[in-house]
């Protein structure tokens, strides 16, 4: 098969979470297309490469964020692409016994997190009329996850709010889609229970976990001037198990 290539050459992308997991292969491929990367997370990644910038950033932090894009707007001059992987997957538990500092810490995270980042960012793309906002949801905000009630919320609300900010800017050359992962093959799965990992790939009627550079692939077409008509939209990576 055919690999498909971009050109980003002379754009600027934020990429949070971008240290580990689907983040870093989404880093990579943007700078395999040529474009400058800063990462936004809490660790740095292990192999940094050149054009790749890391800044230490808690997403569910305003304060950290905004100092975050004041920098990285002084230091490239722009944001063109922001994709927004940083989350927490949380406890394996039934809704009745979770830590309820636990579930409050998953959404703060994935969902407070989604909206503190796309609120200080769209901003600057609106201001240089263009920009591609990329959040990443999960198949367990679309079918809610039994004994990952925090998660499968925190997710569902990300769908939400990408429609909702897509319609808001949808009169400007800022387009906000998300992408719906089922059970993909990064670090993010040894939070888990083992069987709990085991159910979801049982679901699959591929019978596998998805790639990392699958999921990074379609963040790819969502970052292109090919994907000018698309906004709102939920892009399901799941192997055939997505039902709607």
């Amino acid at each position: 098969m055919q690999e498909v290539t971009y050109d980003f050459s002379g754009r600027i992308a934020v990429v949070t979470g971008g240290a580990n997991g689907i983040g870093a292969q989404i880093a990579s491929q943007y700078l395999d297309a040529g474009a400058k990367v800063v990462i936004w997370d809490l660790h740095p990644p292990k192999n940094k490469r050149k054009n790749a910038i890391f800044k230490e950033v808690d997403v569910s932090d305003l304060s950290q964020v905004k100092n975050a894009t004041k920098d990285t707007i002084n230091n490239w001059g722009k944001i063109d692409f922001l994709s927004h992987n940083a989350g927490y997957a949380g406890p394996t538990e039934n809704t009745i016994n979770y830590d309820t500092e636990a579930w409050i810490k998953t959404v703060q995270v994935n969902l407070i997190g989604t909206y503190i980042v796309a609120k200080t960012v769209a901003p600057c793309m609106v201001s240089e009329g263009y920009g591609r906002i990329i959040n990443m949801a999960s198949l367990a905000g679309k079918e809610g996850t039994p004994y990952a009630s925090a998660y499968s919320a925190a997710k569902a609300g990300v769908i939400g709010f990408t429609k909702s900010l897509a319609k808001e800017l949808a009169e400007t050359n800022v387009r906000v889609n998300c992408v719906a992962p089922a059970a993909v093959k990064t670090n993010i799965l040894d939070q888990m229970k083992p069987d709990f990992v085991e159910t979801m790939i049982a679901k699959s009627p591929m019978k596998r976990l998805g790639d990392a550079r699958e999921v990074a692939d379609i963040v790819m077409w969502l970052s292109s001037s090919a994907c000018s008509f698309n906004t709102g939209a939920v892009f399901d990576m799941s192997g055939g198990r997505a039902t709607y």
